[in-house]
């Protein structure tokens, strides 16, 4: 069910969700966070009202979406509420600010935010530079970014690393669990060496490929090269080079993986692009600060650049790796748009 609401007050809001609870008990009542989202455009506003939606039936929350109508029109708010299967397992409110209100967006939200609840807000699209500063951020325990959806990935992921603030993180990097996971995996196998150096191949602007080597060089401290390639989306391959042969894990095609290592076969392993949906419920589940990401942010610092590499190619070629054993340090350079 969708209620349109022009011109409308956030009291009179309230008043709205309160009485559709009371008559038809449409609304979610066992809301565990208020997810504020701050949207661009309608595009943006529907697909990351879906995505709320589905993460909803395992986080049910009130999710509260801020819209910039035309500054130059009256001040005016235009509400909608949606509730029911227009709004998964919580109950959604549209704000949609004219004129001087669209720069008032925390003065809108704040009489909306169910009380005693975590409070997350989710930047779809374009976030500002240092979201914990931002109006919206401050009201929030957790803050998601997504340096994918910036005009230029690479900047926004390595200015996130100097204005970090603990309860921040970013899309791009919940994109690399599976990667992280298969390569912590690799290292639990023999023969049980160092890394002594690793590398890290991807898309010239892939921010997760950025964050791979940096949480590489962070954690496995050893030298780390960020190779650049337009073979493929996202992040292609990693090496990780210990005295016996190296471990490589190459994915070409954006879906399926080949883990090579010495003394064990070859193994397919699933690395298929996360969808936003997924992505923003393992964020849902933990709003403690991401230390590990705070971490990744430190090591991009610690990368140096490798040879570009244009084409097909094996995992190997054109790249010098780093030690890994669980991450530990190390320098690498990488790049992922999608991931």
């Amino acid at each position: 069910m969708i209620i349109d609401l022009p011109s409308t007050t956030t009291s009179q809001l309230n008043r709205k969700i309160v009485e559709i609870r009371e008559r038809g008990g449409a609304v979610a009542l066992g809301r565990v966070l208020t997810l504020v989202i701050a949207a661009e455009d309608d595009e943006q506003l529907e697909a990351s009202i879906d995505a709320a939606n589905e993460a909803s039936r395992e986080h049910p929350s009130r999710v509260i979406v801020v819209a910039k109508g035309a500054r130059t029109a009256a001040p005016r708010i235009d509400g909608q509420i949606r509730v029911g299967g227009d709004a998964g397992a919580s109950d959604v409110i549209v704000l949609r600010l004219y004129g001087p209100l669209a720069n008032q967006g925390r003065s809108a939200v704040v009489p909306l935010l169910l009380p005693d609840t975590p409070i997350v807000t989710w930047w779809p699209g374009r976030a500002p530079a240092a979201p914990a500063g931002d109006q919206l951020g401050q009201l929030a325990q957790r803050r998601i970014t997504d340096s994918a959806a910036q005009s230029n990935p690479i900047r926004a992921i390595r200015g996130r690393s100097r204005t970090y603030s603990e309860g921040d993180t970013d899309l791009a990097w919940t994109r690399l669990t599976n990667w992280r996971a298969q390569l912590v995996s690799a290292l639990d196998l023999p023969p049980f060496e160092p890394v002594t150096s690793a590398s890290v191949t991807g898309e010239a602007d892939s921010p997760s490929t950025e964050l791979l080597a940096g949480w590489l060089a962070e954690y496995l401290r050893v030298p780390v090269r960020r190779v650049k390639t337009t073979e493929a989306e996202g992040i292609v391959s990693v090496s990780l080079d210990r005295p016996s042969g190296p471990i490589e894990l190459y994915r070409p095609d954006g879906r399926t993986g080949t883990l090579t290592q010495p003394t064990q076969p070859p193994r397919r392993v699933g690395l298929q692009r996360r969808t936003t949906r997924d992505c923003l419920i393992e964020e849902l589940r933990n709003l403690d600060p991401d230390e590990v990401y705070e971490a990744a942010l430190r090591g991009l610092g610690k990368l140096s650049p490798g040879r570009s590499r244009r084409g097909k190619g094996t995992p190997g070629d054109g790249e010098s790796g780093t030690s890994a054993g669980a991450p530990s340090g190390g320098r690498t350079t990488t790049t992922t748009k999608r991931r």
